[in-house]
């Protein structure tokens, strides 16, 4: 069932039910009260990430505080996505970019990896959760990603799941095709490296070649910038491969 993308979505924490009473946060009653400019008795749909998403009735307002009431559930949860994407953090506002169309693109878990050439060693971690409701709320999205906290790239590899196909974009491919190399690869348990700016040193790319389940592809003839390669890096896979 896809999503009702004319109504307003809320994320909030608390569990889901019928009839379930909801305290909005602060910050959620004030943007219900002020920027939505909903009254009692007006709907949305609201989601824990867990339980689905329901419609809402706006149940109580005061000045700063907003209860709803879970009315009945629209749609039920889906399965958790099991694509975990791996990726150096940038600069902040593209790093926001990248975190929200990583949720877009059917991310299951947000990977920061800090390669030799990344540009910041500790990504701020909640900012990148609140980018991640951000663009569920905005996007129809259910099950929200998990946001691990950043790992080195050696610690990455050794701890990585061998039966779990990592895939990584190396600009210095031969070919610029990368749809014969992905439809080549059996597994379906997926993983995804995008390396940071300056790209993947030339140590890191030995000991990525040098890996039995590691593939390389390619992203075409033109350099693009991380958070471009990493849109278009997701894209190609979930088409070739992935869940589309």
């Amino acid at each position: 069932m896809r999503a009702n993308y004319k109504m307003q979505r809320l994320f909030v924490p608390q569990d889901l039910s019928e009839n379930a009473s909801i305290e909005a946060s602060p910050e959620q009653s004030h943007y219900l009260s002020n920027v939505l400019r909903l009254t009692e008795g007006a709907e949305i749909l609201i989601f824990n990430g867990r339980e689905g998403e329901w419609l809402a009735r706006v149940e109580a307002k005061a000045r700063k505080s907003v209860r709803l009431r879970a009315i009945e559930e629209t749609r039920p949860q889906p399965a958790h996505p099991d694509l975990i994407y791996c990726f150096a953090p940038l600069k902040q506002g593209r790093l926001d970019y990248l975190v929200q169309k990583a949720v877009e693109m059917g991310a299951g878990v947000l990977q920061p990896v800090i390669t030799q050439h990344t540009q910041i060693a500790k990504p701020g971690i909640e900012r990148l959760r609140a980018n991640v409701v951000e663009a569920a709320e905005q996007c129809g999205i259910l099950a929200l990603p998990e946001v691990r906290e950043a790992q080195k790239f050696s610690a990455l590899l050794a701890g990585w799941d061998k039966e779990r196909r990592l895939v990584f974009c190396d600009e210095s491919a031969e070919t610029n095709n990368p749809l014969a190399v992905l439809q080549a690869i059996p597994e379906r348990k997926l993983g995804l490296l995008i390396g940071p700016e300056g790209g993947f040193s030339e140590d890191e790319r030995k000991q990525l070649y040098a890996l039995p389940f590691v593939t390389s592809i390619p992203l075409g003839p033109r350099i693009l910038r991380a958070d471009t390669a990493a849109v278009a890096a997701l894209a190609v896979l979930q088409a070739t491969i992935g869940d589309w």
